[in-house]
């Protein structure tokens, strides 16, 4: 009999060690297969993500999704793309870059799973610029859009379901004008334009820059006194040394120029800059309107002719 009791209990434990070694492989087997695709190949055989993937085909983003990474994309669903206006999509599909950039503006560089978005406030995309991220009663949103469902796991990454489609907001526009133009169409800077043409530095400042002009106003010219302008306009070299005495080479904001205590000029010698009152004064002028932006550069409109 007790042979018996003792055969049975090898039995079971014989049937319980094959049970768990069964199990283990199943695991095993389930692990592998669970991440064999990658972004792009599980985004197609989710079946709610053919928007998604025939604009990435138009960006030219689909080899980069399927052999590049680890990426993390929140990926919109179709439904999160009907929501889009048909005149917005159809802009996006006729210009490939602007496209590219909003496709990138969905992936993250490196694997972030849940568990780690959750600890996050934002984080840099590919497309440069960050989307902001936060949780609010147990659900995750990536600037507007909530993820619906986390963690898919893909062989070069994970993907993150959501319910919007992510638009960056627009960049500023870059400055269409150079300094030069600029200041002639601001219209307080024509004697400064006329004499920059007179000294032969037009030129320069439409140049590549960048360049900081402490541009005297019309106004400020006209404190001159007469002769003393005209004894300039009848001496290029002084001229163009008075002149390039308000032109500093860079691109300084007035919040820069207030953290200095003097700029080196193009003219060679340094120019004074302080804060008074909450003004800045550069030499003895006061600038009076600051950073114009130009295309090459930053234009500060001052008060007084700066001269050496």
């Amino acid at each position: 009999m007790k042979r018996i009791r003792t055969t049975l209990a090898l039995l079971v434990v014989a049937a319980l060690a094959a049970a768990a070694i069964g199990a283990s492989a199943s695991a095993s087997t389930a692990s592998k297969s669970e991440g064999d695709k990658n972004i792009v190949q599980t985004a197609l055989a989710a079946g709610q993500f053919t928007t998604l993937a025939s604009l990435l085909a138009k960006a030219g983003l689909v080899d980069t999704l399927s052999t590049g990474g680890p990426f993390t994309v929140f990926a919109p669903t179709d439904a999160a793309f009907a929501k889009v206006p048909k005149a917005t999509l159809d802009a996006l599909a006729a210009n490939p870059a602007q496209l590219k950039s909003v496709l990138l503006y969905h992936v993250v560089p490196g694997t972030v799973r849940a568990a780690d978005v959750v600890k996050l406030t934002s984080a840099k995309t590919l497309e440069g610029r960050s989307v902001a991220i936060k949780t609010v009663d147990g659900s995750v949103y990536v600037d507007k859009a909530r993820v619906t469902t986390p963690d898919v796991a893909t062989s070069n990454g994970v993907i993150h379901v959501i319910d919007s489609v992510l638009i960056p907001k627009a960049a500023p526009a870059a400055p269409a004008k150079n300094i030069v133009q600029t200041a002639v169409a601001a219209g307080q800077f024509k004697t400064l334009a006329s004499l920059l043409a007179k000294a032969g530095l037009a030129g320069t400042l439409q140049g590549m820059g960048p360049f900081t002009v402490f541009a005297p106003t019309d106004t400020a010219f006209a404190r001159v006194p007469k002769a003393t302008l005209a004894a300039l306009g009848k001496d290029k070299g002084k001229l163009r040394a008075v002149l390039l005495y308000h032109v500093v080479k860079g691109k300084v904001t007035v919040a820069q120029a207030m953290k200095l205590h003097s700029a080196k000029t193009l003219n060679g010698k340094p120019l004074a800059i302080r804060v008074s009152g909450g003004k800045v004064l550069v030499g003895r002028a006061t600038v009076t309107k600051a950073d114009v932006m130009a295309s090459n550069g930053v234009i500060h409109a001052i008060n007084k002719v700066l001269i050496p």
